[in-house]
């Protein structure tokens, strides 16, 4: 592998794929984490434990990096566009893999561009974690054919063209989470009223094949991302609307995983699907308010 990696954001998928290619020396990473003193030790020891050269100043990283990964999230996506653009080497591939809408992946290519850099669209379609390097990537832009080439020499195993034009993959992605987060979404709102109404065994039972252990993975999907799924439901709210089409449901998605994602607070994920309920029935708003007016103190 002879290319320079630059990763903008080291976070679970930063981390993720720079262990998993094992690029030490070749890799630079630049987080904003690293400008702040409470967060700075962390993210210091994280650039270590995974073997890449950690910097001070996205300049310092950009330096001479022929590929560069902006692994960021979603609202930070349009700054580290425009400040990459800033310190950009000319020609670099920049590899926008953030979950945003077209009409963003759009404009982070017009300042890209502008700045002499090669941008490209690229749509993470699966959770980075168990996949790794192996995670299918949809790309998408005039430098799609180099892109995916660049990330093929670099470890990724699993890269698909889908056209020469800006947003293609990022439509893609986003035009799919309308369904896979709104089923997450749909999981949790039944359940909810399944366990208010004191049928959740009924109702499981009732859907047939695998719907008990496709809920615990829905359950489990959003305790532990729901924040970041909201966010970039917020993304597909602004492509739906990019399109003309009305979020009517999707505003919903965008509700429902927020507020699942904020019951586990810090604590261990339960184990099973039992204990997935017995804490949303604890914690969840919905159903602790329910409880107190039907049995008050």
């Amino acid at each position: 592998m002879n290319e320079t990696i630059a990763l903008i954001g080291f976070g679970e998928a930063g981390r993720t794929f720079a262990q998993a290619g094992d690029w030490r020396e070749s890799a630079r990473a630049f987080d904003i984490k690293t400008l702040d003193a409470a967060s700075a030790p962390a993210m210091r020891a994280a650039y270590a434990a995974h073997g890449v050269t950690g910097c001070d100043t996205l300049a310092q990283a950009l330096d001479g990096a022929s590929v560069i990964l902006s692994l960021v999230t979603a609202d930070q996506t349009p700054g580290a566009a425009l400040a990459a653009a800033g310190s950009l080497p000319a020609g670099a591939l920049f590899c926008d893999m953030n979950s945003v809408s077209p009409g963003a992946k759009q404009r982070n290519a017009q300042a890209i561009e502008a700045a002499g850099g090669r941008y490209v669209d690229i749509a993470v379609m699966a959770p980075v974690q168990p996949a790794a390097l192996n995670v299918p990537l949809l790309v998408s832009g005039p430098h799609a054919e180099a892109g995916a080439e660049a990330l093929l020499a670099i470890g990724f195993a699993k890269v698909s063209i889908c056209g020469d034009r800006v947003g293609a993959a990022s439509a893609t992605k986003m035009v799919r989470s309308v369904m896979i987060k709104g089923i997450e979404a749909l999981t949790a709102e039944m359940l909810l009223a399944a366990q208010q109404a004191g049928v959740t065994d009924a109702v499981l039972n009732s859907l047939g094949g695998d719907w008990r252990e496709r809920a615990d993975y829905n359950l489990d999907r959003m305790l532990a991302h729901g924040l970041r799924r909201a966010a970039e439901m917020e993304e597909v709210v602004a492509t739906l609307t990019e399109l003309g089409i009305d979020p009517l449901l999707t505003r919903g998605t965008v509700a429902r995983q927020r507020a699942m994602g904020t019951l586990l607070g810090g604590d261990a994920m339960p184990d099973g699907l039992a204990d997935k309920l017995a804490l949303l029935g604890a914690r969840h708003p919905e159903l602790t308010q329910n409880k107190a007016a039907q049995d008050p103190a």
